[in-house]
């Protein structure tokens, strides 16, 4: 089946051994608190509920492989919008891929130009991982600030953005643009990095009372009445509850890439659980429960029992975003549902729920680099703006965003770099010109 694992990469397990940092004070005093307001019954009626209902998600995934992402093309976006059947896969999957949002030509280039900075500055722009750096910490080459501002890219965020909901007034799904990173990975270059995973936070889910109120009908026994749409709710959630490099304040109603370079399965590409609501359900549930004693019986989620005294959460690290693993939340049946994304071309971009699992494929046995620029879809609330607003004025003087304090390097002084210069009014305002 096209995008199926055919051979599991050796990843991290977090259900072999409860480790110092899954575990604690603060671990233990937000499970008892959850299970104080939401109770016993509600918990295990939704367990139960969740863990039959990812047997049907495993059944669909596990025949689609890679179909089970959306694939949209930017013209009929650009022409029409998103149709009524559109919106609602896209919802229901939590993911897409939009191909054409850069012209092609037009992104082989800007890969090139972006390849030539960081080749005539050599030894100044930092990358991780530090043995063969891939991710660089390059965050406002010219190429980086033509994407975020190309019209296409903030037209499909604006329609991304729009899939959420507020009823308060207070946001708008008018764009602003985050500042992330870049990659350039060369072949042959293996990466074990980042396994499967969900960002925006990890502990903080469960710690901060806001953030815990977004999955307000998983707690209470009624997980098929998550809406994973409500900025409502969401837009006051800490995600930087605990401080760490791996987390962001910023709320991203979608994660993405555009693609510089060709991706494919096993060439440097990325890897989906194109299923939203009823993994998060299982994500959060996760820790409240212990399996049985025999293995046999792993997968009966009656056989589970309600765990007060542990504060083990399973793949949750203050100081990292959720992990997941085969061992530490078999239901999910990973193996058999993360998928790789469908083959990408220069100019192509991937989308996905901020309560997504994914993964960055571990290999990359392509011919040719495998290059991409992170472009996230952040709707304007509050907070965002707040951000916005300091990582432009970081980025003014040269700064790396908030995010990521450790880049001590001026960008401006980079062979190369241009500034935001010949920006147009529309691009100014999602990088946040109007909040200075």
């Amino acid at each position: 089946m096209p995008g199926v694992i055919e051979n599991w990469p050796a990843w991290k397990e977090f259900g072999v051994s409860l480790a110092e940092d899954t575990q604690g004070p603060d671990f233990a005093k937000a499970k008892a608190e959850i299970i104080a307001q939401y109770g016993e019954a509600a918990l295990r009626q939704s367990w139960v509920k969740v863990c039959k209902e990812l047997e049907t998600v495993t059944e669909s995934l596990s025949t689609l492989g890679s179909d089970a992402v959306p694939t949209f093309h930017m013209g009929e976006i650009r022409d029409h919008g998103l149709s009524d059947k559109q919106r609602a896969q896209l919802k229901s999957r939590g993911c897409c891929v939009v191909r054409g949002v850069i012209p092609k030509a037009e992104a082989t280039a800007l890969f090139q130009d972006m390849k030539d900075l960081v080749t005539e500055n050599t030894g100044k722009i930092a990358g991780w991982p530090i043995e063969s750096p891939a991710m660089l910490r390059l965050y406002n080459s010219p190429t980086q600030i033509a994407i975020r501002t190309h019209p296409n890219q903030i037209l499909l965020q604006r329609t991304l953005n729009a899939l959420f909901h507020d009823e308060s007034n207070e946001t708008s799904p008018e764009p602003l643009s985050y500042t992330d990173a870049t990659r350039i990975r060369q072949p042959g270059q293996a990466f074990l990095g980042l396994g499967p995973h969900i960002d925006a936070g990890s502990l903080c889910r469960w710690a901060d009372p806001q953030y815990r109120k977004v999955y307000d009908c998983i707690f209470s026994g009624n997980p098929e009445l998550h809406d994973a749409f409500d900025l409502g709710i969401r837009k006051n959630a800490n995600q930087f509850l605990f401080k760490a490099n791996a987390h962001s304040v910023v709320f991203r109603s979608f994660q993405g890439w555009t693609a510089l370079t060709p991706a494919a399965p096993s060439a440097g590409t990325l890897m989906l659980y194109p299923n939203i609501s009823s993994v998060i359900a299982y994500v959060v549930l996760r820790p409240f429960f212990s399996p049985p004693a025999n293995k046999e019986d792993i997968m009966d989620p009656n056989k589970w029992t309600l765990d007060h005294e542990s504060s083990w959460f399973p793949g949750t690290m203050k100081n990292q975003s959720q992990r997941l693993s085969p061992t530490s939340h078999p239901h999910l049946r990973l193996q058999k549902c993360l998928t790789y994304i469908p083959p990408m071309s220069p100019g192509d971009t991937v989308w996905w729920h901020t309560d997504m699992c994914h993964a960055v494929d571990p290999e990359h046995n392509g011919q040719g680099d495998a290059s991409v620029v992170y472009v996230a879809a952040c709707p304007t609330t509050p907070v965002n703006k707040d951000y916005i607003k300091t990582q432009l004025q970081a980025a003014l003087v040269g700064k790396g965003p908030p995010d990521s304090p450790d880049v001590d390097i001026d960008e401006r002084i980079l062979k190369g770099y241009k500034g935001f210069t010949d920006i147009t009014a529309e691009g100014k305002t999602v990088l946040g010109f109007d909040l200075l």
